[in-house]
């Protein structure tokens, strides 16, 4: 039943499950002293509509604000520099969240199921985007994805189904299995050159794909990368020489066939280039 609370001056951390499924909870101040907001500390509080994280915090950790579906903006300051595994997986009402360039590492399922995320920017502090850390953000239109960034992991946005187009960075080296599965409206994706891997069921469900440029560094295709890509016609390799789909040599050089062999013929294979 508790419906506010003031956390007094002197307090450093609020502790794992310290307002854990508190639902009646709507306000609460949290003093600048505090650094650490640990795990599950506000799980499920899902009438809290407003809260201020001060500027001295460093860590919220996994689960912190799990389910908080009442949220509908929040500010996190310069100077936190990680969110944790599910930090705010169920917000359901997120409708815009700022991320500072102190944030080194984004956990998994961060901000998975966030249905009302329209947009969101990734600093360049961040080297990699974990798995599954944007899962169906149904509603997220705009992502963008700064230099720093180096890996996109297993289902980064899978189910992201309102993301039309998307630019990955130089420097990316590997797309993680099911990264952009059913994203239904996505029509340009640009993959950089230095993307060696490819994973299986990437594309999976990209149904408004048409076109699609691999560079000469991809090396590794997965299987079922373009699963249900039904209005995928057109697939470019830069480097036509050396691709094999398990034990048989592709002939890439048709960029319509190879648009059908990628979605049918040899859509169960793993594909890979000798270099």
């Amino acid at each position: 039943s508790l419906t506010d609370i003031t956390i007094p001056d002197g307090v450093t951390i609020i502790g794992d499950y310290a307002f854990y499924d508190c639902d009646s909870l709507t306000d609460i101040t949290i003093p600048d002293g505090v650094t650490i907001i640990g795990d599950y500390a506000f799980y499920d509080c899902d009438s809290l509509t407003d809260i201020t994280i001060p500027d001295g915090v460093t860590i919220i950790g996994d689960y912190a604000f799990y389910d908080c579906d009442s949220l509908t903006d929040i500010t996190i300051p310069d100077g936190v520099t990680i969110i944790g595994d599910y930090a705010f997986e169920e917000c359901s009402w997120l409708v815009s969240i700022s991320l500072p360039d102190s944030v080194t590492s984004i956990g998994e399922r961060a901000f998975g199921y966030c249905t009302s995320l329209q947009s969101i920017t990734i600093p360049n502090s961040v080297t990699c985007v974990k798995d599954y850390t944007f899962f169906e953000c149904s509603s997220l239109i705009s992502v963008t994805i700064s230099d720093g960034v180096t890996k996109i992991g297993s289902g980064a946005f899978s189910g992201c189904e309102s993301l039309t187009s998307i630019t990955l960075p130089d420097g990316v080296t590997r797309i993680g299995s099911g990264a952009f599965y059913d994203c239904k409206l996505l029509t340009d994706i640009t993959i950089p050159d230095s993307v060696k891997y490819v994973g299986h069921c990437t594309f999976y469900g990209c149904s408004s794909l048409t076109d699609i440029f691999i560079p000469e560094s991809v090396t590794c295709i997965g299987n079922n990368a373009f699963y249900d890509c039904a209005n995928l016609i057109s697939v470019t390799f830069e480097n036509t020489l050396g691709w094999m789909a398990i034990d048989e040599p592709v002939d890439v050089t048709d960029s319509a066939q190879n648009a059908v062999y990628l979605t049918d013929t040899y859509l169960w294979f793993y594909w890979t280039r000798s270099e």
